[in-house]
């Protein structure tokens, strides 16, 4: 990557595949982390972790980053971006704060952020886009104070406990494609869904 993505606390680059080791590879079979971070309740395992990351570069459109302590260059989570679809710049964006000790801190606001940064400069991205469950209050508060914008509401698309429930869309703009009024006039009609 050509520029430095960081903040006070944290910075983030490509993961090597040498850091997914046990430790991390736990994070994954962590019941609770895992509770929205894939809504198909599939497993992942290291297998298939590796096989995403390197089909991912070989078709340059899915991108694994670490998430690391900047005073003691640990690695504490994952940004994913992609898949991204190449003819219209468009990908999803997933951040998994994995070491239990960085929760609560309000990095996710930080990280989020610089994902956005790293999705728009290094991929070109358009607009990031991605759901989540309406009770996942923390991620949907995270990622709106990132400058994702709530744009719509899919009732009843999860399935959980026996009860529907709700799937937030939301979306982050890139201001090189999307005008300052666009984005403001999205943002606005926020309450509707909420």
């Amino acid at each position: 990557m050509k520029i430095n993505y960081k903040t006070d606390r944290v910075y983030i680059k490509e993961v090597q595949i040498e850091e997914l080791n046990d430790s991390v590879m736990l994070w994954f079979n962590d019941k609770e982390l895992m509770k929205y971070y894939t809504n198909s309740g599939n497993q992942i395992t290291r297998e298939a972790l590796l096989n995403s990351i390197n089909e991912g570069k070989r078709l340059n459109n899915n991108f694994t980053y670490g998430i690391y302590d900047i005073s003691t260059n640990n690695i504490i989570g994952t940004i994913k971006i992609g898949p991204i679809n190449l003819k219209h710049n468009i990908s999803d964006l997933v951040v998994l704060i994995g070491d239990r000790n960085y929760l609560g801190k309000g990095l996710s606001k930080e990280i989020i952020s610089l994902g956005n940064n790293i999705a728009f400069k290094e991929h070109n991205i358009r607009k990031l886009y991605g759901g989540m469950y309406l009770s996942n209050i923390s991620s949907i508060k995270a990622y709106r104070s990132a400058g994702w914008i709530v744009e719509g509401r899919l009732k009843g698309f999860y399935f959980e406990n026996n009860q529907n429930e709700d799937r937030l869309l939301v979306t982050c703009l890139n201001p090189d494609y999307f005008s300052k009024e666009e984005i403001d006039k999205l943002k606005e009609n926020e309450y509707i869904y909420l």
